[in-house]
């Protein structure tokens, strides 16, 4: 039982308050459960569908499910121990119909209900995103994005939105957000000239912690031309916190394509760094102190073409032959996957073409 928080100034419990939490650290797998998995939306997939939404003038709402993990009903046969001190008969336990905190497949039971309920309303589930789910009606479309308990709802015409807003709330218990503002992380603003997504409490949160939020600002995240080598001669640095470092601002790469190259770059010497690594990573929060409230601005287009650029240096590495690819896909005027990455393709590539 949670009790955590519900004791009264007299020390008695509320016990509409208490809460039943299963032990899910005793199932063991292929006998309690088998699937524990449970597919959530990913930043792309969230950003594509408000490029679509800037592009046709949709607003976008957002629901939050209450308790989502006790709405999952069970495939296998599960049971509980009584709560101790709340024992009927010690020879007795509990059948599970549905999911409970704690349990593994709590979070798969969810999305599967979910999913159903959906399909019945007449959405089809995309193909390449199973948390994306679309639904035709007399011409007019309603899109869903799930993100475990949160749903984004937007369409062209608002009379299918407010009809699927008042169907789930009398299925689920649901909060109505109303507009999305806010959303993994990421402050959205929704206005006549597009969306804007930014994450600027959270560079202004990281800069805080690791006490840059003074520091001076410079107008590059890294120094042109910079080659760093892992083995560079210099003191070896904190390694918990420069990984703490390039992790936070990893985060930020969801709406700071600016800075993807530098954090990518950083990221190899996360085993071992030393101060020269750790210098040029605090140049990327400098860079944020004073562009911290860029994002990326979803607009309008004439066109919706989806158009692709990518690019390597092909061993541009002065070590391990490793290169540098990047690529980034546009619908419209609006950019909503970027990424750059280190590899070594173009080696292997070489070396199966030399065999």
């Amino acid at each position: 039982m949670d009790f955590q928080n519900q004791i009264n100034v007299d020390g008695k419990i509320n016990k509409h308050k208490a809460r039943l939490v299963v032990k899910g650290y005793s199932q063991e797998a292929g006998i309690d459960f088998t699937e524990t998995f449970a597919p959530v939306s990913i930043h792309e997939t969230m950003k594509l569908l408000l490029a679509l939404a800037a592009q046709n003038d949709w607003y976008t709402f957002q629901l939050d499910v209450k308790s989502a993990f006790l709405n999952g009903v069970l495939n296998e046969e599960i049971y509980v121990e009584q709560p101790a001190g709340f024992e009927n008969s010690t020879n007795k336990v509990y059948l599970l119909k549905k999911a409970l905190y704690g349990l593994k497949q709590a979070p798969r039971a969810w999305y599967s209900r979910l999913g159903n309920h959906l399909l019945s309303l007449g959405f089809n589930r995309s193909m390449n995103g199973v948390t994306l789910y679309v639904k035709h009606a007399d011409g007019y479309k309603l899109i869903v994005s799930v993100y475990v308990d949160d749903l984004l709802i937007t369409g062209d015409k608002e009379q299918l939105v407010e009809e699927f807003k008042t169907n789930m709330k009398d299925m689920f218990e649901m909060n109505e957000l109303g507009l999305l503002i806010y959303f993994l992380g990421m402050e959205v603003t929704q206005s006549d000239q597009g969306y804007f997504l930014c994450q600027k409490c959270f560079s202004l949160k990281t800069l805080d912690n690791f006490a840059m939020s003074k520091c001076k600002r410079v107008i590059t995240p890294m120094i042109q031309g910079q080659k760093l080598m892992k083995e560079d001669g210099s003191p070896k640095a904190d390694g918990k916190v420069y990984r703490s470092l390039i992790g936070s601002v990893l985060y930020l790469t969801a709406t700071r394509p600016d800075i993807q190259f530098a954090v990518n770059y950083l990221s190899r010497f996360m085993q071992e760094p030393s101060q020269n690594h750790f210098v040029a990573a605090k140049r990327v929060l400098r860079y944020l102190r004073g562009t911290a409230s860029f994002g990326i601005h979803f607009v309008k287009s004439s066109s919706i073409n989806l158009v692709g650029f990518s690019d390597s240096d092909q061993e541009g590495s002065d070590e391990g032959m490793m290169s540098i690819s990047g690529y980034c896909f546009v619908v419209g005027k609006s950019v909503f996957c970027w990424n750059s990455r280190s590899n070594r393709w173009w080696h292997i590539l070489q070396q199966r073409l030399n065999t």
